[in-house]
């Protein structure tokens, strides 16, 4: 989830924050409860969006949930400070009994730059250093380090430390390639976000990644590499789709607005729907078909259902949620055993 509030289409008016917020914890109790492995949530400083700290909602579904991992999807690393970002997650970690992840990414907009003080020219930089010294972190219990960005540390205690002594922490990344070749040589789980298009255009990063991975010399036993698609599931496949039509185009047009995009067209999302398309949107025979085709198309450990995109409604999100937990997972578990 983002974490997107809802927007009356005929008012104008916004969801109230507290409301959605509420509703979110419910949600992620019942994808703990129907059986869901994990559950990410995003980070924005926008106002359609109201989470801007993934740790405070993942802290607070530690207390409600028993088994799901609980991550940030992404946590924006190049506008944050990593010693306080291990700090929280591996608060979170202990709260849940090892459960916390970690996902870095640069994010898909740039409120936080400005917002926190960093400059847009610095964009790569600033991810790369950030990374450097998160993972550094993970690594030792004392830290000695220095860099561009932030005040140097000599051999500083970061507490408290994750269990295990080990956080999970996985990277995001847009498609970019030389993103993927950086997460391969550093043996970190790897996450593509494919929002759009066919997910046939991806594959040249999986095999990269792949390649970079086994010839950096990590272990394949540690592999993991997932994709984040927009997905929502109802009983009837056609019934859920022209439901769910103009809440999602209306929210791809308000991401659009600001980035030049041409209003959102009902053959884009017919398209996506289809199987070379990349959404995920229907009933669950429709949505096992297509997971098993992505999973056996990259080699997937993991498939991430980005499910509130344009705030549904919350009955149907937790409709949508229970299918996925009691029919979809199940099924592509099974099938995945054979």
């Amino acid at each position: 989830m983002f974490g997107d509030l809802h927007i009356d289409p005929v008012t104008g008016k916004t969801q109230l924050p507290q409301q959605r917020l509420q509703e979110i914890i419910e949600e992620i109790k019942l994808m703990d409860e129907v059986g869901l492995d994990y559950f990410g949530i995003g980070e924005h400083h926008r106002p359609d969006y109201v989470v801007s700290s993934p740790e405070i909602i993942l802290a607070a579904a530690s207390t409600v949930t028993k088994r799901i991992k609980l991550g940030s999807a992404v946590s924006v690393l190049s506008s944050s400070d990593p010693v306080k970002l291990y700090q929280h997650f591996s608060t979170i970690d202990l709260l849940s009994n090892g459960r916390a992840e970690l996902m870095a990414g640069r994010g898909s907009f740039t409120e936080s730059f400005p917002l926190f003080g960093y400059r847009l020219e610095d964009y790569n930089k600033l991810f790369e250093e950030k990374l450097d010294l998160l993972l550094k972190i993970n690594r030792e219990d004392r830290v000695t380090w220095e860099g561009n960005f932030r005040a140097a540390l000599n051999n500083q205690q970061v507490l408290p430390r994750a269990l295990n002594n080990q956080l999970a922490i996985w990277v995001a990344v847009g498609g970019t390639p030389a993103s993927v070749v950086r997460a391969a040589k550093l043996g970190l789980p790897l996450m593509i976000a494919i929002i759009g298009g066919s997910p046939q255009q991806f594959q040249p990063f999986f095999e990269l990644y792949k390649e970079t991975y086994i010839a950096s010399g990590h272990d394949m036993a540690n592999y993991q590499v997932g994709i984040h698609a927009h997905a929502f599931f109802g009983e009837n496949g056609q019934e859920t789709a022209d439901h769910y039509y103009p809440i999602y185009a209306a929210q791809m047009d308000r991401v659009g607005r600001s980035r030049g995009w041409p209003p959102y067209q009902r053959t884009q999302f017919d398209f996506g729907r289809s199987k070379p398309g990349a959404l995920f949107i229907g009933d669950a025979e429709q949505a096992i078909d297509k997971i098993l085709h992505v999973q056996e198309m990259f080699g997937l450990t993991r498939f991430a259902a980005h499910m509130d995109m344009g705030a549904p409604d919350h009955r149907d999100m937790m409709k949508s949620i229970e299918i996925y937990g009691t029919k979809i997972a199940p099924s592509v578990r099974k099938a995945l055993e054979k």
